[in-house]
Protein backbone atom coordinates (compact mmCIF):
# COMPACT_ATOMS: atom_id res chain seq x y z
CA UNK A 1 0.00 0.00 0.00
CA UNK A 2 3.09 2.48 0.70
CA UNK A 3 3.73 2.34 -2.69
CA UNK A 4 0.85 3.15 -4.10
CA UNK A 5 0.08 6.60 -2.08
CA UNK A 6 3.54 7.20 -3.14
CA UNK A 7 2.71 7.35 -6.52
CA UNK A 8 -0.45 9.20 -5.64
CA UNK A 9 1.63 11.48 -4.46
CA UNK A 10 4.28 11.88 -7.89
CA UNK A 11 1.23 12.64 -9.99
CA UNK A 12 -0.04 14.82 -7.76
CA UNK A 13 3.09 16.81 -7.49
CA UNK A 14 3.62 16.65 -11.33
CA UNK A 15 0.01 18.34 -12.03
CA UNK A 16 0.62 21.04 -9.73
CA UNK A 17 4.13 21.59 -11.41
CA UNK A 18 2.23 21.42 -14.94
CA UNK A 19 -1.03 24.07 -13.46
CA UNK A 20 1.81 26.40 -12.21
CA UNK A 21 4.08 26.15 -15.14
CA UNK A 22 0.56 26.86 -17.74
CA UNK A 23 -0.46 29.73 -14.96
CA UNK A 24 2.61 31.49 -15.30
CA UNK A 25 3.38 31.39 -19.04
CA UNK A 26 -0.62 32.49 -19.14
CA UNK A 27 -0.28 35.68 -17.15
CA UNK A 28 3.34 36.68 -18.43
CA UNK A 29 1.81 36.66 -21.93
CA UNK A 30 -1.20 38.31 -21.49
CA UNK A 31 0.68 41.61 -19.34
CA UNK A 32 3.43 41.82 -22.39
CA UNK A 33 1.42 41.89 -25.05
CA UNK A 34 -1.94 43.49 -23.92
CA UNK A 35 -2.52 46.75 -25.75
CA UNK A 36 -5.20 49.20 -25.94
CA UNK A 37 -7.63 49.22 -29.01
CA UNK A 38 -8.58 52.70 -29.03
CA UNK A 39 -10.42 55.07 -31.16
CA UNK A 40 -8.88 58.51 -31.39
CA UNK A 41 -11.36 60.46 -28.97
CA UNK A 42 -10.32 57.82 -26.13
CA UNK A 43 -6.51 58.63 -26.60
CA UNK A 44 -6.59 61.59 -26.73
CA UNK A 45 -8.51 61.53 -22.91
CA UNK A 46 -6.01 60.06 -21.72
CA UNK A 47 -2.31 60.62 -20.78
CA UNK A 48 0.66 59.95 -22.87
CA UNK A 49 2.41 57.99 -19.74
CA UNK A 50 -1.05 55.65 -19.35
CA UNK A 51 -1.45 55.22 -23.35
CA UNK A 52 1.57 53.33 -23.88
CA UNK A 53 1.26 50.72 -25.95
CA UNK A 54 -2.32 51.18 -28.44
CA UNK A 55 -3.89 50.56 -31.61
CA UNK A 56 -6.28 53.49 -32.68
CA UNK A 57 -8.78 53.22 -35.46
CA UNK A 58 -10.24 56.30 -37.34
CA UNK A 59 -10.51 57.84 -40.71
CA UNK A 60 -7.62 59.34 -42.46
CA UNK A 61 -8.21 62.99 -42.90
CA UNK A 62 -8.56 64.78 -46.70
CA UNK A 63 -5.99 67.23 -45.96
CA UNK A 64 -2.43 66.96 -44.28
CA UNK A 65 -0.89 63.52 -45.36
CA UNK A 66 2.91 64.12 -46.47
CA UNK A 67 4.64 61.27 -47.77
CA UNK A 68 8.50 61.30 -47.36
CA UNK A 69 9.92 61.29 -50.98
CA UNK A 70 13.54 60.00 -50.12
CA UNK A 71 12.31 57.19 -47.88
CA UNK A 72 8.97 54.63 -47.34
CA UNK A 73 6.70 56.13 -44.15
CA UNK A 74 3.86 58.70 -44.21
CA UNK A 75 2.32 61.64 -42.10
CA UNK A 76 -0.91 62.16 -41.52
CA UNK A 77 -4.26 63.40 -39.29
CA UNK A 78 -6.25 60.60 -38.19
CA UNK A 79 -9.83 61.60 -37.62
CA UNK A 80 -12.07 59.96 -35.09
CA UNK A 81 -14.63 57.95 -37.39
CA UNK A 82 -17.66 60.20 -34.92
CA UNK A 83 -16.01 63.27 -34.11
CA UNK A 84 -14.36 64.56 -36.79
CA UNK A 85 -12.96 67.57 -34.61
CA UNK A 86 -11.36 65.06 -32.53
CA UNK A 87 -7.53 64.75 -34.44
CA UNK A 88 -4.08 62.90 -33.96
CA UNK A 89 -0.80 63.42 -35.64
CA UNK A 90 0.49 59.93 -36.48
CA UNK A 91 3.84 59.28 -38.28
CA UNK A 92 4.50 56.07 -39.57
CA UNK A 93 7.59 54.71 -41.27
CA UNK A 94 7.20 51.70 -43.69
CA UNK A 95 5.49 50.51 -46.36
CA UNK A 96 2.38 51.87 -46.90
CA UNK A 97 -0.75 50.28 -48.31
CA UNK A 98 -1.83 50.93 -52.06
CA UNK A 99 -5.26 51.25 -50.47
CA UNK A 100 -4.05 54.19 -48.10
CA UNK A 101 -5.48 57.58 -49.26
CA UNK A 102 -7.83 59.97 -47.26
CA UNK A 103 -11.29 59.10 -46.38
CA UNK A 104 -10.48 55.69 -45.80
CA UNK A 105 -10.52 53.82 -42.21
CA UNK A 106 -7.28 52.74 -40.86
CA UNK A 107 -5.51 50.98 -37.63
CA UNK A 108 -2.41 52.13 -36.64
CA UNK A 109 -0.34 50.30 -33.76
CA UNK A 110 2.43 51.75 -31.65
CA UNK A 111 3.17 54.85 -29.06
CA UNK A 112 2.16 58.51 -28.21
CA UNK A 113 6.06 58.95 -26.60
CA UNK A 114 6.79 61.93 -28.50
CA UNK A 115 6.93 65.16 -26.93
CA UNK A 116 4.68 67.40 -29.23
CA UNK A 117 1.85 63.99 -29.15
CA UNK A 118 2.45 62.41 -32.36
CA UNK A 119 1.34 58.90 -32.65
CA UNK A 120 4.50 56.83 -33.30
CA UNK A 121 3.51 53.81 -35.34
CA UNK A 122 5.27 50.67 -36.36
CA UNK A 123 2.40 49.34 -38.11
CA UNK A 124 -0.74 50.66 -40.62
CA UNK A 125 -3.29 48.92 -41.56
CA UNK A 126 -5.79 49.90 -44.05
CA UNK A 127 -9.81 48.54 -44.55
CA UNK A 128 -10.50 46.79 -47.98
CA UNK A 129 -12.79 49.59 -49.98
CA UNK A 130 -16.39 48.44 -50.33
CA UNK A 131 -15.70 48.04 -54.15
CA UNK A 132 -14.66 43.97 -53.06
CA UNK A 133 -17.52 43.46 -50.93
CA UNK A 134 -19.90 40.97 -52.70
CA UNK A 135 -22.48 42.28 -54.40
CA UNK A 136 -25.98 42.33 -53.58
CA UNK A 137 -28.58 40.25 -55.81
CA UNK A 138 -32.09 41.30 -56.04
Amino acid sequence: MSVQSGSKWVYVFAFLLLAGGLGYLLVSGLSSNSVYFLNVSEALAMETQELGQARLFGTVAAQGIERNEDAMGVRFALQDKENKDKVIWVEYSGVVPDTFKPGVEVIVEGSLARPEGVFGAHNLMTKCPSKYKKEEQG
